[in-house]
């Protein structure tokens, strides 16, 4: 049987980036090619009806061994986040991890500190995957992708195991929030779900952000400055006036746990026109509602001050926090509470400070929360994952699905 971490080494190679300017589903053609990849795989291990659609979804089945055991779903996105580099990978497998600073290039002298990650201290003696310093890793979520399908070798090399129906789902888009805007639930035909897209050992998380976004459009008039005294007006400046009326800690590098936060996204701004693009989140939907009123208060100040229509925004909702669809089959979290004892790992339920397609699922009919992968700082250069963290995702899911067959 294959490594989880093997698999993951070769599914990174495969640039599947997503594009948040495009308009098509999926935004990228790069990324069939994991997904075809993906379907081959499912079918060689006996999963027949494994297909990918012309959205890029790739769904299959693992028929059970049981009678009246629920049918779970196995959730992960092929793409991976535009916000930094993703093609060309070369990880670096560091064995036997000393606890200290990991030069990822010694060329470009770029390193990974425990200074400014402490809890890499944690990992003294395990073996961890990073990035050359140079782009993404891409186990956000090729990890998950590599966990699912060890799941799924496994359960077929050991058909002793009992389980109901497994249904496998691998999504485009998830990292611009789209991921589950054509997923068929009826035609998944799971009962419930769990995405495998955390972070860190021992989390599950059923809740997350209410997110929305946020575009601003401010319009001023130029005119020389040698004669602009009252009739200039400079929509850069009214724009940096609009970010100063909302509270000043409500940032991201200010928060964490439930404290939700205003991000300001972009900024391009000339005298005559400035757009704004920003993100809201937060937990609790009273203030999250709260957040968007302050932001409309913003515009109708400016726009008293400084003319009609001189400021105008345009706030939607992007996806909504899954708790409240979650608590309902709260036993769905409890079964995967109770795997990880099993197993020797200490459950971390904790709130998700971002968003999962299991988020939009749960609001579509499926619960799905979200089971931990093994990695950490997603996104960018100092992505990393550590396999024997792998290795316990994989067990998880597994005594999950036994829990189920009982």
């Amino acid at each position: 049987m294959e490594k989880v971490q093997e698999k993951l080494l070769r599914y990174v190679k495969i640039n599947t980036k997503s594009d948040p300017n495009s308009d098509t589903t999926p935004s990228t053609d790069i990324q069939f090619d994991l997904a075809k990849l993906l379907v081959e795989e499912l079918k060689e291990l006996g999963l027949s009806d494994a297909h990918v659609d012309e959205n890029c979804y790739v769904m299959a089945t693992l028929k059970g061994n049981v009678k009246n055991a629920k049918t779970i779903g196995l959730i992960a996105h092929v793409d991976t986040s535009p916000d930094y580099k993703g093609e060309d990978i070369k990880p670096n497998i560091v064995e036997n991890y000393d606890g200290c600073d990991i030069v990822l290039n010694k060329e470009k002298d770029i390193v990974m500190k425990v200074s400014e990650f402490p809890f890499l201290e944690n990992y003294k003696g395990k073996t961890l995957i990073t990035t050359d310093g140079t782009t993404l890793l891409g186990a956000d979520n090729k990890a998950g992708i590599a966990e699912i399908m060890s799941v799924i070798e496994y359960l077929v090399n050991n058909p002793e195991i009992k389980h109901g129906d497994i249904k496998i789902g691998f999504t485009p888009d998830e990292e611009i929030g789209s991921g589950a805007d054509k997923f068929d639930v009826e035609k998944f035909g799971a009962d419930f779900a769990y995405t495998i897209d955390g972070s860190f050992l021992g989390e599950i998380e059923y809740e997350n952000f209410n997110a929305a976004s946020a575009r601003v459009n401010v319009s001023g008039i130029n005119i020389h400055p040698g004669s602009a005294k009252n009739t200039m007006k400079n929509s850069v400046l009214i724009g940096m006036e609009f970010q100063s009326l909302l509270p000043e800690f409500d940032k991201p590098e200010y928060t964490e746990g439930y404290e939700g936060f205003y991000m300001l996204d972009k900024f391009e701004g000339s005298i005559e026109k400035t757009t704004m693009n920003y993100i809201i989140r937060d937990h609790d939907k009273n203030k999250f509602e709260k957040k968007k009123e302050l932001m409309n208060k913003a515009c109708d100040f400016l726009n008293a001050k400084y003319g009609e229509n001189t400021v105008q925004i345009e706030i939607k909702d992007s996806y909504y926090n899954m708790k409240e669809k979650i608590e309902p089959v709260i036993s769905i979290v409890d079964s995967v509470v109770e795997a990880m004892k099993n197993i020797g790992i200490e459950p971390n339920i904790k709130a998700i400070r971002g968003g999962t397609d299991g988020a939009r699922l749960s609001y579509m009919g499926l619960p799905t929360p979200n089971i931990f992968t093994g990695g950490f700082n997603f996104h960018g250069r100092y992505e990393a994952i550590v396999v024997e963290d792998m290795e316990k995702s994989v067990e998880t899911i597994i005594e999950t699905i036994k829990l189920y067959a009982k």
